[in-house]
């Protein structure tokens, strides 16, 4: 099983990307989608998950300005991102969950100048 993110960049305050997450290889079934970030000497922390019904949870600290989204086939997820601000800059990874396994992307830099 292979997740490859893609999209990442640098943009100034205010602007957007679009961040995907393709998923390959032989897998079952996907319980759990979700993006993360790490930022620089912080702990990797949640950014938005989605289970198996259609809500998504956020993160407090993006909640209006991140939104999650995925193909109908499961195997392609996205994050667009707005309004985004220095804070948000970070290391973004995906990851889905199958049965009792985690498995996770290479991880994808943003970077938002002031």
């Amino acid at each position: 099983v292979q997740l490859v993110e893609s999209g990442g960049g640098l943009v100034q305050t205010g602007g957007s990307l679009r961040l995907s997450c393709v998923v390959s290889g032989r897998i079952i079934s996907i319980n759990t989608m979700a993006w993360y970030r790490q930022a620089p000497g912080k702990q990797r922390e949640m950014v938005a998950i989605r289970t198996s019904g259609p809500n998504t949870d956020y993160n407090d600290s993006v909640k209006g300005r991140f939104a999650f989204s995925r193909d109908n086939a499961d195997r392609t997820f996205y994050l667009q991102m707005n309004s985004l601000v220095p804070e948000d800059t970070a290391v973004y990874y995906c990851k889905v969950r199958s049965g009792f396994r985690d498995y996770w992307g290479q991880g994808t830099q943003v970077t938002v100048s002031s």
